[in-house]
């Protein structure tokens, strides 16, 4: 379980995530992608999404944002930058990777170099306080990362900031359903840090507050079941790995959140929402 401040709560559960730039090398070793010459971006994409629906979802993210080859783009909350490589890669972006947890960054970083990403710029920062000027960006993108962040409006409102005339925010989260306990909603703030949870409506709300128009909310809890189930199953047939990395008591911590979160996803209580709109 989780301990501590905010921050420090987040920082703990992407300590110990499954998905870290560890395992993404272990992926390719055991694949025979570790040669001499190295492996290519394309190589990390099974291995270095750590969201739901894989390259599909940042591709239709990035399509409601209206991506393309010119697009100035900020990731927010980037984790080891797997999205910002896709878009760099398929879409021919320049992307700035922003990302608070230091491991995160600097595994992005690391694994931008591993391939030669050169479009793809990783940036350490808070996105309740981007270092960015105004207008700096077409594009803000961010894929159920926000969950972690008590101060939703802030984020939003930053994110028009930066976002020049016209600009288009899209972003992923997971949001509450009907159903949802207060004492469900504490067990997901004491083990993963989820704080606020918003409805769909309610989120539609807050990114109209931050300056935002025609905005759309997109119920994905129907699309997002079966792959948690499949997220589940790969979870537990990293269990080497893991054990090895992190330790028995912690992968059994792990695999019982994993488990709690995906039951309430089932009992219809958690889903998720795909948002955008434009500044």
């Amino acid at each position: 379980m989780l301990q501590g401040t905010p921050g420090r709560r987040v920082s703990e559960f992407y300590d110990h995530h499954p998905i870290s730039e560890a395992g993404v090398l272990a992926a390719l070793a055991r694949r025979g992608r570790g040669l001499p010459e190295g492996p290519t971006v394309d190589d990390l994409f099974e291995f270095d999404q750590d969201h739901y629906g894989g390259l599909a979802a940042v591709d239709a993210l990035a399509s409601r944002a209206g991506v393309g080859a010119q697009s100035r783009v900020l990731d927010v909350c980037a984790g080891l930058g797997g999205p910002a490589r896709f878009l760099s890669r398929r879409r021919g972006s320049k992307v700035v990777a922003l990302e608070l947890h230091a491991g995160r960054a600097l595994g992005a970083t690391r694994l931008n170099r591993l391939v030669g990403e050169t479009r793809v710029a990783v940036v350490r920062g808070d996105a309740t306080r981007l270092p960015f000027g105004f207008g700096a960006f077409d594009v803000c993108l961010s894929q159920e990362a926000l969950l972690h962040i008590a101060d939703k409006p802030a984020v939003l409102r930053e994110c028009h900031r930066v976002l020049a005339p016209g600009g288009r925010l899209a972003f992923t989260d997971w949001v509450a359903r009907p159903g949802l306990s207060d004492r469900e909603r504490e067990r997901l703030w004491e083990w993963m840090a989820a704080t606020t949870l918003q409805t769909l409506e309610s989120y539609r709300v807050l990114i109209g507050r931050a300056g935002f128009n025609a905005i759309d909310a997109e119920d994905l809890s129907e699309e997002w079941r079966p792959i948690l189930r499949r997220r589940l199953a790969m979870y537990r047939a990293m269990r080497v790995d893991t054990v090895a990395r992190l330790g028995e008591q912690r992968y059994e911590e792990y695999d019982q959140l994993y488990a709690f979160f995906v039951g309430l996803v089932e009992d219809g209580k958690l889903g998720g929402g795909r948002f955008s709109a434009s500044g």
